[in-house]
């Protein structure tokens, strides 16, 4: 039997069959792993599997997973080399994010954008709790420069609040007919966005802790929902922080759309866009025409992967 594997609970997984029934309860065998890729979990939401009869306790064992189509890997930000597949087979990355309670950093944004786009995924922002900056102008003009920002380099940006409602009908219709991955910090409002678009779901939501306007985990685990107007949405855990993919150090600007365009017109065809003479990118972040956020990002990203080029070759002692 095939089917999609609609939620993963870490120890099970529960997948939809093919052709409509009832979810089945699902497995996997100890060393079930996917050839090239090592991550803590060989399947995820949104994968095509294939999947035996339930035995007399009502779960049945996943045997093979179908081609993927797409996938995203998160690694850990800490300094351990875990990494998990966060979804497969979607359409498009929705990052929720918030500009104040909690603020998420453009660190964070650039991280996650430049690794959906190396896995091929396309990306949207979603800017939640617009209501809380409503009353400030300078809040207003902080949350229009970085809707502005995004959508010049290509990523549609749309400004909503799960609390009024405000913006719901403009994030549908972006959502429409896909398969979109939901991802973000810890306290942006994920869940309360899910439940506005999904409703009857009441997924369970949290509070801000007070010590550090942050959120507190209130989604253990990933799950697929269907929206009521075609499409679904893939709901993960919230993050502290995003750990990107093994770049290599020649690839990072590839997956900065500006960097990349302005690149094509740098003197050296090597060019690592730090400290060459001839360097466009250099000359457009000092005219402004790249943010200095998104050179940041550029260069915390370069680090690490110069970093990780260093240990495969440093010999052990």
């Amino acid at each position: 039997m095939k089917g999609t594997v609609v939620k993963n609970t870490g120890s099970s997984y529960s997948v939809r069959p093919d052709g409509g029934g009832a979810e089945i309860e699902c497995r996997i065998k100890g060393n079930f792993r996917i050839k090239g890729i090592r991550t803590t979990n060989p399947v995820a939401v949104g994968d095509h599997v294939v999947f035996g009869e339930p035995g007399k306790d009502g779960v049945a064992l996943i045997t093979a997973i179908e081609p993927r189509r797409n996938y995203i890997i998160r690694k850990a930000s800490n300094l351990s080399k875990a990494a998990s597949i966060i979804a497969a087979n979607v359409d498009a990355a929705l990052l929720v994010v918030t500009l104040a309670h909690p603020a998420t950093s453009t660190t964070f944004i650039d991280r996650f954008l430049a690794s959906a786009s190396a896995y091929g995924v396309p990306a949207i922002i979603a800017i939640n709790k617009i209501d809380l900056l409503e009353d400030d102008a300078e809040d207003m003009e902080l949350a229009e420069a970085v809707g502005y920002l995004y959508n010049s380099i290509g990523y549609p940006t749309v400004e909503v609040s799960a609390k009024t409602g405000g913006g719901l009908d403009a994030l549908r219709e972006i959502l429409a007919g896909k398969v979109t991955l939901f991802s973000g910090n810890s306290g942006v409002g994920k869940s309360s966005l899910i439940n506005a678009l999904v409703p009857g779901l009441n997924l369970r939501t949290g509070e801000l802790s007070a010590a550090h306007d942050a959120g507190m985990h209130t989604t253990t685990f990933s799950e697929m929902f269907d929206l009521p107007g075609g499409g679904s949405i893939i709901d993960t855990p919230g993050v502290r922080g995003f750990g990107t993919v093994e770049f290599d150090r020649e690839e990072v600007g590839h997956f900065f759309p500006e960097i990349f365009a302005e690149s094509r017109k740098c003197r050296f065809g090597n060019c690592t866009h730090t400290h060459e003479p001839g360097c466009a990118v250099l000359e457009a972040v000092a005219d402004s025409r790249i943010a200095q956020s998104r050179y940041n990002s550029y260069l915390s990203i370069l680090e690490e992967a110069s970093e990780a080029s260093a240990d495969k070759y440093r010999k052990p002692f």
